[in-house]
């Protein structure tokens, strides 16, 4: 029997269970339906901390469709946002890449900026906030120091100045400051639209903010680098980048636009690791294809491959955390018990009296599922949860139904191979999407 939990809010109960009927990751409440996990979530505090102290970090969370990445992903960010950290996250998709000369990586980078959350902002959207913030530090150095205003805003971007595209990156910033003191919105949307990569050509920008350079496609990397330094300036304890769906790099058909990517991604992790660069960690989420194969995985580049393999002494019930590559193994029996145990704490809004099913009820649920699909479904749970939630919502709805009945109609999606159906409910994305993210 599980113990008693905290009461869950409405709110979150409802999110969660309208999102696992979706058949995708809740972004509230997360740590009611969380199992497992507990050393590669150890391992990701352990760099939120570094990155908290001016350090940097990257990890490479991989895990078959279905492991966990988008889930582990997402309670990371939580727990960022917590540490006092800047989060910004996007998926990549044909249209957002890492590395392009058709404006795919200044999308990515615009969409990564557009989702900027802080601790009192996590639905994204919090440049503005970071902005004024930064001005409000910089109002009480002036009325410290008897300076005026504008000079101290220009004095705290004395090391962003110094950085690669930073002198405009600054003016920009200088810009914003100027708009929100004169109360003139036109300059302050300005300056919003540059630094979250919206301006597409140069004359525009010169023309509204009198600098010369934009942030493109060359810049992408350079732009989070400058944002991750702003943030700290601002009084926040670093940049978390969280990165999804890299498979989707693993696709491109262009043998030499993987091969740039891959580059990117190399640039990236050298500067972590020789720690020529700080205030910022990576969290990129892919496949076990993605990094081993050898042919278009980030295996076939030579140099990522030497950095990025497994320490041989690991195996046999031993892991290591401490490099670059998370591995999430395969949800177990036992913890996939645990999360139905979770899922019906959920239901009763965690007071016990209110449960609906026995525990007897799970073990059947679980032997079930395993008569029907067998092995497959502890490796793709989502439709194995979504089952169980859409079980619970009869039970809830109907009072006078007994579960035993109900068991035999539960009927979770079989592929022909016999294993669990991988498409995802209702987005078109690829299945890292699904339910079986709950494994924590």
């Amino acid at each position: 029997m599980t113990n008693k939990q905290a009461a869950i809010k409405p709110r979150d109960r409802d999110t969660i269970l309208s999102a696992l009927r979706a058949g995708v990751v809740p972004r509230l409440g997360l740590q009611h339906v969380q199992v497992g996990r507990q050393r590669e979530i150890e391992a990701m505090i352990r760099d939120i901390q570094r990155v908290a102290e001016g350090g940097a970090s990257i990890r490479f969370v991989i895990g078959s469709y279905g492991a966990g990445k988008t889930f582990f992903l997402f309670l990371v960010r939580q727990i960022a946002l917590q540490s006092k950290l800047a989060v910004c996250q996007a998926d990549l998709s044909p249209d957002r890449r890492i590395h392009a000369t058709g404006g795919q990586a200044r999308t990515l980078y615009a969409e990564l900026v557009r989702s900027l959350s802080t601790r009192t902002a996590p639905e994204g959207g919090a440049l503005r906030n970071i902005l004024e913030s930064y001005i409000q530090r910089a109002t009480e150095r002036a009325g410290a120091s008897g300076i005026s205003i504008e000079q101290a805003v220009r004095d705290g971007l004395g090391d962003i100045r110094e950085m690669v595209a930073g002198y405009d990156f600054a003016t920009v910033i200088a810009a914003y400051a100027r708009g929100y003191e004169d109360g003139n919105s036109l300059l302050q949307d300005s300056a919003l639209r540059w630094l979250r990569g919206e301006y597409t050509t140069r004359t525009e920008a010169r023309t509204d903010l009198g600098v010369r350079s934009i942030i493109d496609d060359s810049t992408f990397y350079d732009g989070l680098r400058l944002l991750a330094r702003f943030v700290r300036i601002a009084g926040f304890g670093g940049l978390l980048v969280c990165l999804d769906e890299l498979v989707n790099l693993y696709k491109l058909q262009s043998s030499q636009a993987r091969k740039q990517n891959y580059e990117q991604i190399l640039r990236i992790l050298n500067d972590v690791l020789q720690g020529t660069t700080e205030g910022i960690g990576f969290i990129l989420g892919g496949t076990p294809e993605f990094l081993l194969d050898t042919r278009r995985g980030l295996y076939s580049y030579e140099a990522l491959q030497s950095r990025l393999a497994e320490n041989s002494f690991a195996g046999r019930g031993l892991a290591d955390y401490s490099g670059p590559v998370i591995n999430l193994p395969n949800l177990t029996p036992e913890e996939l018990y645990h999360l139905l145990e979770r899922l019906r704490d959920v239901f009763a809004s965690g007071n016990p009296d209110r449960w609906l099913v026995p525990d007897e009820a799970l073990a059947a649920f679980m032997a079930h599922c395993a008569n029907r699909v067998g092995e497959a479904y502890f490796r793709t749970p989502r439709n194995t949860v979504k089952a169980f939630v859409d079980l619970m919502a009869i039970m809830e709805q109907n009072p006078d139904a007994r579960w035993q009945d109900l068991l035999d109609q539960v009927d979770v999606n079989e592929d022909r191979d016999g294993s669990a159906d991988h498409e995802v409910a209702g987005d078109g994305e690829d299945p890292d999407d699904e339910l079986a993210t709950l494994r924590l």
